[in-house]
């Protein structure tokens, strides 16, 4: 009994230390000289790399056969992920890190609305305040309300980014039979094949120049808050409860939040926090209603 509560411990605090990683993404992205689309490529291409290795000490390889029979859905869910990160590492650019990670945490009120028809999952009707004050929450941490549209790019960009990680929670609700990591190796190497045009195309002819704190830090974001991050992750994601894993998930916004502020002194004002309390008391809400 003692060793099945110390692996439940273990296994929480894994999945509490890969959503913590997640939520410090945009405060390290403010001091990365490079584009966002090339971090983001970076990123995919590095922790692809990384869990194959790390399946690799674990004596393990891909099951190929599973791969295959979920080929389409594991495509578009990487297309989707390398957008969401286009779309987030863009967001985190053109406003504050609590605004654009606030405005990313949408998704899962934008999942109720979607079920029935992508999923076909039976509308809670009782979702629905939920969705009208996350709503109210995402105009007040906007500022829209109060004519400043200085933000409302990164709000824009933020909202799509959600978006794209709806999708990426429908298509892995399609997949059948494959693993954890199986699924996260296939997902982060055609984000960075999706990105890979892209930046492309927006940095054709640009000069890069060797910023080895960039460097550094983008080597970080690959290694320990994607793939080391994911594997953490994955492994408290198939031990702990649902319930569980749903509301230690709302940490990461929470963090992201609190760099924001105290961190890097960006400044949120009494109606963006009040618009945060909104957004992630509706999204917990949300998960707490049957």
């Amino acid at each position: 009994m003692n060793d099945k509560k110390t692996s439940i411990h273990t296994e929480r605090a894994k999945y509490i230390t890969a959503v913590v990683l997640y939520g410090t993404i945009g405060m390290l992205l403010r001091s990365v000289d490079y584009p966002s689309e090339i971090v983001a490529l970076c990123r995919g291409t590095i922790g692809s790399v990384f869990i194959i290795l790390f399946l690799r000490t674990r004596h393990r390889g891909l099951d190929f056969d599973a791969i295959r029979r979920n080929i389409l859905w594991l495509v578009l869910s990487g297309i989707c992920l390398g957008s969401n990160w286009i779309f987030l590492f863009a967001a985190y650019t053109h406003t504050t890190v609590a605004i654009a990670s606030l405005c990313n945490y949408m998704a899962p009120v934008m999942v109720i609305l979607v079920a029935p028809v992508l999923i076909r999952e039976p509308l809670n009707k009782r979702k629905l305040p939920c969705i009208a004050v996350a709503l109210l929450g995402i105009i007040l941490v906007s500022g829209v309300w109060n004519g400043a549209v200085g933000n409302m790019l990164g709000v824009v960009m933020g909202l799509a980014a959600a978006v794209c990680f709806v999708f990426i929670v429908v298509c892995n609700r399609k997949l059948k039979d494959i693993s954890a990591y199986d699924r996260s190796v296939i997902q982060l190497a055609i984000s960075a094949l999706t990105i890979l045009p892209y930046v492309i195309v927006r940095n054709r002819g640009a000069v890069m120049t060797w910023d080895t704190k960039s460097v550094l830090i983008i080597l970080m974001l690959g290694l320990v808050h994607t793939g080391v991050a994911y594997c953490l992750y994955f492994s408290g994601l198939g031990s702990l409860p649902v319930q569980t894993v749903a509301i230690l998930g709302y940490l990461e916004p929470v963090v992201s939040v609190l760099c924001s502020a105290l961190l890097l002194r960006e400044p949120l004002g009494l109606a963006g926090w009040a618009g945060a309390v909104l957004i992630l008391g509706a999204a917990v809400v949300s998960e707490l209603i049957e």
